[in-house]
């Protein structure tokens, strides 16, 4: 049975223990070249047209990370004045930035105004709010322009807590309320720079997405003289590669693309800038968390693993029912999934919680206390989503670089760090 570590050469020659020795566990590890091949594929994904890829800085936000973005030639969509600061401090110009914030207030408009960078709104409500500040900062009539986010009433993700685009989302104006879109623009004197969407995360069937972009387009025509449309993003990574999922199929996915941006640059007269918004599929194959094994157990018949890979590290599995597949090192080596050797057990971490389980009767090696696990996949709303429940600091992350070299990218959290923030 196939081993991603062994088959990508994940660590480059590194034992990972030395890695565990060094930083501590539990530790976020990532690989430079993957990191630059998936970046790399996403920047390509329309090559006839004008056209940009804005990495989602939400999946992560490690401005180390960042700056391979930035050298790939990504572009960044930003969620929050938080992540505008880190993409500066990272170097990107505010026109590489695109702000697609949800439900700010009035002082988060301003920040993107002042710093001149382009925003979309997702309300009508927003919408407005955007031309009161607009008012009150005296923005003259060429400065004010703005996206809008539209609805494109098509959703698609592995859980209903990922899917953006659709009738349950919170995300985005109808269709039916585009007449109202141009009468607050006109109020304010706001032109309309661009429209984006968003269907959800995690889709391994272009269909869905490339029925979505159909419809955007349709709904394009209702705008006059756009600067840039953007279909959003979600392509999605095999998270059960040790079961031989196959890839997204991005050559495809581009083949079927290309005809339907023909049509409709045929019939809007031009080719707009045609913007995607990948984040998973930049960063999520590209991080591996190690993990040490402290307690082995059976409670009723239930193999039990206890690790220091809490939901505090990785919340994916607790929150959204995450599959994540673990491969077991032991000495620094991958110990083999041999099919007649796999035992069920269920792993979980070190939160005082009952839904604080990584895998659940997962076939697996035999694990033993002192092991390590390799929670394959993490690269995507790992870290970014980590937290200091039960008073726990928060891991190091440590990048392999193209060399083979290991260096520290953020350093793990002390038990001062979170004193430090009491008055």
């Amino acid at each position: 049975m196939t081993s991603f570590l062994q088959n990508s050469n994940f660590f480059e020659g590194n034992n990972p223990e030395n890695i565990a020795k060094d930083f501590g566990t539990p530790v976020y590890v990532y690989n430079e070249k993957i990191l630059r091949d998936r970046m790399s594929k996403v920047a390509k994904v329309i090559t006839k047209y004008p056209y940009t890829a804005n990495y989602s800085v939400k999946a992560n936000t490690n401005i180390h990370i960042l700056k391979l973005a930035l050298e790939e030639g990504l572009n960044c969509d930003a969620m929050s004045v938080g992540e505008i600061t880190l993409l500066l401090k990272a170097g990107f110009p505010v026109e590489r930035i695109f702000f697609v914030p949800n439900n700010v207030s009035s002082d988060e408009l301003q920040f993107a105004l002042e710093k001149g960078v382009m925003t979309s709104l997702d309300s009508l409500s927003q919408l407005e709010l955007f031309g009161k500040t607009c008012d009150s900062m005296n923005i003259q009539p060429e400065n004010r322009k703005c996206a809008v986010r539209i609805n494109p009433g098509v959703g698609a993700g592995h859980h209903e807590k990922v899917v953006t685009g659709g009738k349950k989302t919170k995300f985005g104006i109808a269709e039916y309320d585009i007449p109202q879109i141009f009468l607050i623009a006109a109020k304010y004197n706001i032109r309309i720079a661009g429209i984006n969407q968003h269907i959800g995360s995690l889709f391994m069937d272009p269909q869905p997405y490339l029925d979505a972009v159909k419809n955007l387009l349709r709904i394009a025509h209702d705008f006059k003289d756009l600067d840039f449309i953007d279909f959003g993003g979600g392509y999605g990574i095999p998270y059960h590669k040790l079961d031989d999922e196959k890839d997204f199929p991005m050559e495809d996915f581009k083949a079927r693309l290309e005809p339907i941006l023909d049509e409709f640059v045929k019939s809007y007269g031009k080719a707009p800038l045609f913007k995607s918004e990948p984040g998973r599929f930049c960063v999520a194959e590209a991080s591996v968390i190690l993990g040490r094994v402290h307690a082995t157990k059976e409670n009723s018949g239930i193999q039990f693993a206890g690790t220091d890979v809490g939901m505090n590290v990785l919340v994916r599995p607790s929150m959204y029912d995450s599959h994540h597949d673990i491969e077991i090192l032991r000495n620094g080596n991958v110990v083999p999934r041999e099919s007649d050797k796999l035992i069920e057990q269920t792993v979980t971490g070190n939160i005082c919680e009952s839904g604080d389980i990584l895998a659940k009767n997962r076939p697996l090696p035999k694990i033993n206390e002192g092991d390590l696990i390799c929670v394959l996949d993490t690269g995507a709303y790992g870290w970014s989503m980590c937290s200091t429940y039960n008073s726990r600091p928060r891991p190091a992350e440590v990048l392999i670089c193209a060399d083979g070299s290991v260096k520290q990218i953020r350093r793990k959290e002390t038990i001062e760090d979170l004193l430090n923030l009491f008055d």
